[in-house]
C-alpha cells in the first residue's frame, strides 16, 4: 500500500476488503478519482484461505487483497494505509460532497462514499475462544465446514441462530453435541429435531475450551467435567464498524434476526442519506467473500451512474443558461 493521498477524490472508499476494493476497481475502470482507505484488519486474516469463491479456492486472505490492491493501482486507483475516523457533509451543504477524516489528521474530500469497513464478531466470554477463532473455532459451515469434516464438534448456544447453526454442522459430522451454555433450553420440538439427527444435547455452562499442544481437544463445564471435542461452532454477535457514519447521521441497527447490527440499504448499496453507500458485512452480516466482492462491484457501478446523472443535469443547466 502507499500514504499517498490526493486532497479530494470523486469517491473514497473506506475499509479495503473484497467488498472496498471490488468496488474500487469498477470505479478506477469508470475512469473515477478514487481512492481506498485501509485500516489493514480484515475480518478473515485469521483463516488460512478463502473458501467458497470461484478460481481463488482456498487462497491465503492476505494474497486475495494484495493482488486486489495492484488490480486498483494498475487501473489509476489509490489504496492508502489509514483508518477512517468520521465523515462530514462539505461545508457547502449537500452539493459539497464529503469531508473525510483519517486517524492520524489527514484530511479528504469525496463527493461520494462507498463504506465497506466491515464488522467486529462479539465472541461469549468463554475463555479461549478468541485464540482459537478461525482455526478451530469457527463460526460459517461454508467457510470452514470442510476443514472440520467428521471430526468431533461441539455447537456453543450464543445466540437465536444457534440450533441452526447445530443442525448444519451436522452435514459435515455425524458427531456433534450442543452445549446449551448461558441460553434457554432448545425447545421440545427443536430438542426432537437434533435428537432425530443424533445431535446431543449438554447442559450447564461452558467455563473454556481445553487446548492442548496447539490443538482444542475439549469443552470443559463449570463442574469441570470435559466433553471431548476437536472443533467448536459458535455464532459470533456481528457488530457492523459503523462509528465513522456518525458524522453523516447514519447509525448501525439491529439485525430483524437478532444476529447483530448492521447499516440497512437498498439492493445497490444506496443508504438513506444521499451520497453514501456501503458494501460487504457492514450491511450484510452473512455475506461471504464472493457476495461481498460482488456488492461492492454492484455498489460502484452505481456510484458512476449517480455522478454521470449529477454531472449530466449540470452540463444540460449549463447549455441553457448558455442559449
Amino acid at each position: 500500500m502507499t500514504d499517498r493521498l490526493d486532497e479530494s477524490y470523486d469517491v473514497v472508499v473506506a475499509g479495503g476488503g473484497a467488498a472496498g476494493l471490488n468496488g474500487a476497481l469498477m470505479l478506477a475502470r469508470a475512469r473515477r478519482r478514487v481512492v481506498v482507505i485501509d485500516a489493514g484488519e480484515p475480518r478473515n486474516a485469521p483463516a488460512d484461505g478463502v473458501h467458497g469463491l470461484l478460481a481463488r479456492e482456498g487462497m491465503p486472505p492476505g494474497e486475495l487483497l494484495e493482488r486486489g490492491r495492484a488490480e486498483v493501482r494498475g487501473y489509476g486507483g489509490h489504496v492508502v494505509s489509514g483508518e477512517v475516523r468520521s465523515a462530514v457533509r462539505g461545508p457547502g451543504g449537500p452539493e459539497d460532497g464529503f469531508v473525510v477524516e483519517l486517524a492520524d489528521g489527514r484530511t479528504v474530500r469525496a463527493r461520494r462514499l462507498l463504506v465497506t469497513t466491515g464488522l467486529v464478531d462479539e465472541l461469549p466470554d468463554v475463555p479461549g475462544l478468541r485464540e482459537r477463532w478461525g482455526r478451530d473455532v469457527i463460526h460459517c459451515p461454508y467457510c470452514h465446514g470442510w476443514e472440520v469434516r467428521d471430526r468431533s464438534i461441539g455447537v456453543l448456544a450464543s445466540g437465536p441462530m444457534s440450533v441452526h447453526q447445530a443442525l448444519l454442522m451436522r452435514q459435515w459430522s455425524e458427531n456433534i453435541v450442543y452445549f446449551t451454555h448461558d441460553r434457554p433450553r432448545p425447545t421440545e420440538e427443536e430438542a426432537s429435531r437434533m435428537s432425530a439427527r443424533g445431535i446431543e444435547i449438554v447442559h450447564g455452562t461452558v467455563a473454556a475450551v481445553e487446548v492442548h499442544g496447539d490443538r482444542l481437544t475439549g469443552v470443559r463445564m463449570a463442574d469441570g467435567a470435559v466433553v471431548a471435542r476437536e472443533a467448536v461452532a459458535v455464532a459470533s454477535r456481528m457488530v457492523a464498524r459503523a462509528a465513522l457514519l456518525d458524522g453523516v447521521g447514519l447509525r448501525a441497527v439491529e439485525h430483524p434476526a437478532g444476529v447483530g447490527e448492521f447499516i440497512p440499504a437498498d439492493a445497490t448499496g444506496q443508504t438513506d442519506v444521499p451520497g453514501v453507500w456501503v458494501a460487504g458485512n457492514v450491511t450484510d452480516l452473512t455475506a461471504q467473500v464472493g457476495a461481498s466482492a460482488a456488492a461492492g462491484a454492484a455498489a460502484g457501478a452505481h456510484i458512476n451512474a449517480d455522478l454521470v446523472t449529477e454531472e449530466t443535469d449540470r452540463a444540460v443547466a449549463a447549455a441553457t443558461a448558455r442559449a
